[in-house]
């Protein structure tokens, strides 16, 4: 029975045939120096040496290796996709043709090189420089920010806003698809830079209607649009960040440092089998994430135990979650103290009041302060001091240690967790990659053992505003803005959302900056 290629099964089937066949490559091909990658069912053979005729030789002999296989394994080799490319750092035209030994590229009609390379959407030049890359994606962004002119102009059609959301949702992924393997410190993109930038100019005078000869800076800062040097430097910023999100065996983190190798192998050509002399000489983003990753503290666990499908709490337990959420109609605050008045009345409920202080100044660092009470009588209070991380980070900070403390009291079968923030509330139930998985990890587990030992047990996640300084909780937000923590001169926690908006400030304080330069 075939299966389809958009199949949800294409993938896995796909995999447990592949994966002894390239193990039984790389014992067959030791002598060969070459290597295989496979991206499902999209298999590329690597070979490097000083000469590009004696790569050729060892890609002939494994790709007899890998048909050989394939065919012991009933599978089929379709000789007539297969590709070829040489890279080369050197400036001649040498480009050398490929006897496979195969039909159709055998004999009088051997595999011809491209000139560039297409693969899983990057396109690939001899000398690694992605000229061909930026123009291609420059100017399809491009086209389409052209093709947008229907839509609207400064008369008709859709509005400025309208128009610089579309342009920031659809146009720049665009344009800036792959931008980390041709924008990095140290690398020459002056002309890459250039054709997207007269893209965005192009989309500055769509949004705001503005004349052809009118200034960039102007027409950028009347449309909103930040300019694109500084909106790739935010973007690589961010992806530095996004390395630590990877799994233990990620091929990405056998090139990385000895820091971030995890139980994945380092690859020859890897920054962890540099000598330092040699590191001080590679400019790549490789090379960048290795020495910027240092600043995150926080850890994730791409595939924790508690995120499998269908083991999630949310899954699982559905029925024992509950969200008071805002209701925008709603009058507040007599709902909330009819809602105390009940639950005080009950034996088996427990109240936890959280709340989280992030000062504005950067020479504090953010607190939570959680206090349990069980009717009117307050049971438990206790504050952290949390490092430098965002609101909904502190926050989920408050809610995990609530839960922590309320699910040891004795004759509990109910907790209600008053908050104000609900977005933080849903996330601590999350076990999914994000900001603070580990608070949610320990949530998830300590509810889990506290649901499985009594099915009456459930909690409830209760929405109140800020500026009501409403009862239990403003007793909360009273006790936690009592505390302020400087930063001191040891290591300060960062949380990766706070690295990430660390990020996107710098580069608009760059920018603001920039109003000072009148060539801007």
């Amino acid at each position: 029975m075939g299966v389809g290629q958009g199949s949800a099964l294409s993938p896995v089937i796909s995999g447990l045939f592949i994966a002894p066949v390239m193990k039984l490559f790389y014992i067959k091909a030791v002598p060969l120096n070459t290597m295989l990658l496979s991206f499902v069912d999209d298999g590329t053979i690597l070979a490097q040496s000083k000469q590009l005729d004696d790569n050729n030789v060892g890609l002939h002999k494994a790709y007899k290796i890998i048909y050989l296989l394939f065919v012991a394994f009933t599978l089929v080799l379709e000789h007539d996709k297969t590709k070829l490319f040489h890279f080369s750092c050197r400036h001649d035209t040498y480009n050398p043709l490929l006897d496979l030994g195969y039909a159709l590229h055998t004999g009088d009609t051997p595999l011809k090189p491209k000139i560039y390379w297409r693969y899983l959407g990057f396109y690939f030049d001899r000398g690694l420089t992605f000229h061909e890359h930026v123009r291609y994606y420059a100017t399809k962004a491009f086209t389409t920010v052209q093709a947008m002119c229907m839509l609207g102009n400064s008369t008709r059609g859709l509005s400025p806003k309208q128009q610089r959301l579309l342009y920031r949702s659809c146009v720049v992924p665009i344009a800036t698809y792959g931008s980390h393997l041709w924008y990095f410190d140290g690398t020459h993109n002056k002309g890459a830079m250039n054709q997207l930038k007269r893209m965005q100019q192009k989309a500055a005078l769509w949004i705001t209607g503005a004349f052809r000869t009118s200034p960039t800076g102007s027409l950028e800062a009347l449309a909103g649009l930040i300019p694109v040097h500084l909106m790739l430097k935010k973007l690589a910023m961010c992806a530095v960040y996004h390395v630590a999100t990877l799994s233990d065996t990620h091929p990405l983190r056998s090139m990385m440092g000895k820091g971030l190798l995890k139980r994945a192998e380092p690859h020859t050509r890897s920054a962890a089998l540099m000598t330092p002399a040699l590191q001080g000489k590679v400019k790549s983003t490789v090379m960048e994430v290795d020495e910027r990753i240092h600043t995150l503290t926080e850890s994730f666990e791409p595939f924790a135990p508690e995120a499998h499908p269908s083991d999630r709490l949310l899954n699982c337990f559905a029925d024992h979650l509950h969200f008071d959420e805002r209701d925008p109609t709603q009058d507040r605050c007599p709902y909330l103290d009819e809602l105390i008045a009940t639950v005080r009345a009950n034996p088996l409920t427990i109240l936890a009041a959280v709340d989280s202080s992030v000062p504005q100044s950067n020479q504090y660092q953010a607190t939570s302060a959680t206090i349990i009470y069980k009717g009117h009588r307050e049971l438990e209070r206790t504050r952290y001091v949390s490092g430098r991380v965002t609101t909904p980070d502190v926050e989920l900070n408050a809610i995990a240690c609530a839960v922590r403390l309320a699910v040891k009291q004795a004759n509990c079968q109910h907790i209600m967790v008053f908050t104000n923030s609900m977005g933080s509330a849903h996330r601590v139930v999350n076990p999914s990659v994000h900001s603070g998985q580990a608070f949610t990890l320990l949530v998830c587990c300590i509810l889990q053992e506290w649901f499985e030992a009594d099915d009456l047990c459930h909690i409830t996640f209760v929405y109140v505003p800020s500026a009501l300084q409403w009862d239990i909780h403003g007793e909360a937000h009273k006790y936690v803005t009592e505390l302020k923590v400087r930063v001191g001169c040891c290591k300060t926690d960062n949380s990766i959302d706070a690295l990430r908006s660390r990020a996107a400030h710098s580069s608009l304080d760059t920018w603001g900056s920039m109003f000072q330069d009148r060539t801007y």
